[in-house]
């Protein structure tokens, strides 16, 4: 029996170091992640992203609706003590079904493995954080989902977690210039203009823009929105190879600071 200890130990001992010796590039090479997610590194250029938001494996970052969890899994191997994840997930209480299947399944998801030991979940309606705690606040392609009130208690609660000097990335589906608010609703671009604007009345200061998300081949003018593009495709088995062809969705990648 002791000898079945101390070998069980072992496992545990190293696998641990495996999970925490990770650098970004072996994160996301990892065998951890889901194999349909690391699909679509393709299209969106993690390790640049990452690197173009400044994360730094010390870090403690909030992640604000990881949906899925695809860049959960990336940030769970490569945050090392002290760092750690913060997934700001839908209200479990919510009064929405998919809502609260989602934050479910995204539970079940971060109690599966080991490599989640230093992620933990609170809801996005709440505080995030305690004030000033968090280096680095991240979202992907969820502004349309907030745009109005959502969108200002997000990021007012965003921007009290930082420390001064703290960094806010956002990716987002980018629309024409010109867009109304009505159709960045309707079809899930949102202008650059328009989420620039709503990030800095609250105190950020913008940083800079990168075209590492860019997708020149997306003509954004479907019936069904970004939803029509991979990976929703929307409209199933039609066109499909034509919107496979696309790729997924023109992004814009924005880094912003809370002032020191």
């Amino acid at each position: 029996m002791k000898i079945i200890k101390i070998f069980f130990s072992f496992i545990i001992l190293n696998f641990s170091f495996n999970i925490f010796s990770h650098d970004l590039e072996s994160a996301i090479s990892s065998n951890d992640r889901t194999e349909s997610f690391k699909a679509r590194d393709i299209y969106r250029h993690p390790f640049e992203t990452i690197n173009f938001f400044q994360i730094k494996p010390n870090m403690t970052v909030l992640e604000l609706s990881p949906g899925g969890g695809w860049y959960t899994e990336i940030f769970a191997n490569y945050l090392h003590e002290p760092g750690n994840l913060i997934a700001a997930h839908f209200n479990p209480n919510s009064t929405r079904e998919y809502f609260k299947n989602s934050r479910e399944r995204f539970e079940e998801k971060i109690s599966s493995s080991p490599i989640y030991q230093n992620v933990s979940i609170v809801d996005l309606n709440s505080n995030l954080a305690t004030s000033e705690t968090v280096d680095a606040v991240v979202t992907f392609r969820n502004l349309h989902n907030w745009i109005g009130q959502q969108m200002d208690d997000i990021f007012l609660a965003s921007y009290k977690a930082l420390k001064p000097g703290g960094l806010l990335g956002v990716v987002e589906h980018r629309a024409n210039e010109g867009t109304s608010i009505e159709v960045m609703k309707k079809t899930g671009y949102v202008t650059e203009e328009y989420a620039i604007s709503m990030i800095t009345k609250h105190g950020f200061e913008f940083v800079a823009s990168s075209e590492i998300n860019a997708n020149p081949k997306d003509s954004k003018d479907y019936k069904k929105g970004v939803w029509t593009l991979p990976p929703t495709l929307r409209l199933k088995e039609k066109d499909k190879e034509k919107y496979l062809s696309i790729g997924e969705s023109d992004r814009m990648t924005l880094l912003f600071r809370k002032p020191e």
